[in-house]
């Protein structure tokens, strides 16, 4: 085991040099070529959040801008927040905290570009829809051989990503939390808790789409805001020591010290790793959230998901790493991952936080594994809707999910680095090649805001658009008033 775990750090190792150029050249250049829209537009998401989905021909709720905002937060908050920023400090150092900072602004016009994707090329799945990148690369990119071929890989890189490996990650985490609260001897633990989490996994997953997100719309918004209400807790009782907190992160990030002694690097592809784990943007998963959600035009989702990088870095990773930060850590401890966060906000608010802690990651956790697995689910929809394929998918989900509760840290870690090393990289090449829609759409969608109308989209709005199931007038979502009548209100 330990051979494939040096194995798994030399490739991530060598191949972050690589991601990261990826990753900070497409946010670059996106927030480029849609004029910084993930900061120009922040009142318009906060706008298009709040929209409400029309009914199908059935009479059945559609899926909301928010639900489909939830289904992604359920994947995006849980142990990268909570472990994954610990585990980062510990390597990178404060420092690391702002590259993960500004990985989350650069990385904001990606995930604008890709969630917009992903509602334009979603396609009918009964009363809802599903779509995302292997959607987006099969029908969007001229070359159809070469989009399948693109498509099939980074479909089963994130089958096997989500649905397997950050699964276990998730449960690797609520694991090491509650054996730190609980403090109790015995190796019988993490097979209670595997057990535990893996009936409840499978009593949502099985119930499809409208539960998850059913779901996450109640976990994920409670748990997080009690999460960053002990984190305020924590800051409002330090008052004092937070200006000399945030200096430390931003020395750390470009400090002459740090740079000789090779601490700079550490920083940024800690701070770059664990962004990109936490937040998402670039990876391609949250427009497979996206694309489930009934809106009147494709931009809207995007700048929704936009404000999910932001709530997810700026917001509850600033959390754990000013819970963590104001405690004057000992990095050379033996503590990692989510133990140092709690032994932290134990020193901060006493005993009682361990346990709370636990509770709050397992919550978070567990709603980042149903949104995971939805990740999934939409995948092996594209391959195949044989539903004994996706019965077996499910089952193969809740072993993962029992294994990562009994599984070696680093191990786990280390494999989710280079699995969504693959996926990143599949869905970046593919934006390149056919990102500058998502451009045309924001065009579209501004002028029409720029006329006071609240923005529909049809798919012939853009000439020579090809490959769009829907979109075509007979969607709920584009049933609604005409554009030229619609008003803002």
């Amino acid at each position: 085991m330990d051979s494939l775990d040096n194995a798994v750090v030399w490739f991530n190792d060598h191949y972050g040099y690589v991601l990261i150029v990826l990753l900070v050249g497409a946010g670059l250049w996106w927030g480029t070529r849609t004029l910084l829209v993930q900061i120009r537009m922040a009142p318009e998401m906060a706008r298009a959040i709040k929209e409400q989905p029309p009914k199908a021909e059935s009479g059945a709720a559609q899926i909301s801008a928010f639900r489909a905002f939830c289904i992604s937060a359920a994947s995006r908050v849980g142990t990268g927040n909570v472990a994954g920023v610990a585990v980062a400090l510990t390597i990178g150092g404060p420092g690391a905290v702002f590259w993960m900072w500004m990985l989350a602004i650069i990385g904001g016009a990606t995930a604008f570009v890709e969630s917009t994707l992903g509602q334009l090329y979603k396609v009918r799945d009964g009363a809802d829809y599903r779509g995302g990148p292997a959607y987006y690369l099969s029908r969007g990119i001229k070359n159809r051989k070469v989009g399948i071929a693109m498509a099939f890989v980074f479909a089963m890189a994130i089958t096997f990503t989500y649905g397997f490996v950050f699964n276990a990650v998730q449960s690797n985490s609520i694991t090491s939390a509650v054996d730190l609260a609980v403090d109790v001897d015995g190796e019988w633990l993490p097979y209670v808790i595997g057990g535990v989490l893996a009936v409840l996994t499978a009593a949502v997953i099985f119930g499809g789409v409208h539960r998850i997100s059913g779901v996450s719309q109640v976990l994920v918004p409670a748990m997080a805001v009690l999460y960053v209400g002990l984190a305020l807790l924590v800051v409002l009782t330090n008052l004092t020591q937070l200006p000399g907190v945030v200096r430390d992160i931003v020395e750390s990030a470009f400090g002459w010290r740090e740079f000789v002694g090779g601490g700079v690097w550490a920083a940024i592809m800690q701070g770059m790793r664990r962004g990109l784990f936490s937040n998402e943007a670039g990876m391609g998963s949250t427009p497979n959230a996206a694309a489930t959600a009934a809106v009147s035009h494709p931009v809207k989702q995007g700048l929704v998901q936009t404000l999910g990088v932001y709530f997810d870095t700026l917001i509850v990773c600033s959390a754990t790493a000013f819970i963590i930060l104001l405690s004057n850590p000992d990095y050379g401890s033996d503590l990692e991952g989510v133990q140092l966060t709690q032994t932290a906000l134990a020193q901060h608010i006493g005993s009682w936080a361990g346990p709370l802690l636990a509770v709050i990651l397992f919550f978070l956790a567990f709603s980042s594994v149903i949104g995971n697995y939805y990740y999934g689910e939409t995948n092996i929809a594209f391959f195949t809707r044989r539903r004994w394929v996706l019965n077996v998918f499910r089952l193969i989900v809740v072993g993962f999910v029992f294994f990562g509760a009994i599984a070696k840290v680093s191990l786990v870690w280390n494999l989710a680095d280079l699995f969504s090393s693959v996926m990143a990289t599949v869905n970046i090449v593919g934006l390149f090649a056919i990102g500058g829609v998502a451009v045309l759409l924001l065009r579209n969608y501004s002028e029409q805001r720029s006329r006071g109308l609240d923005p529909v989209f049809h798919r012939d709005d853009i000439p020579g658009l090809t490959g769009v199931e829907c979109w075509d007038g007979t969607d709920p979502e584009t049933i609604r008033e005409p554009a030229s009548a619609a008003k803002v209100t």
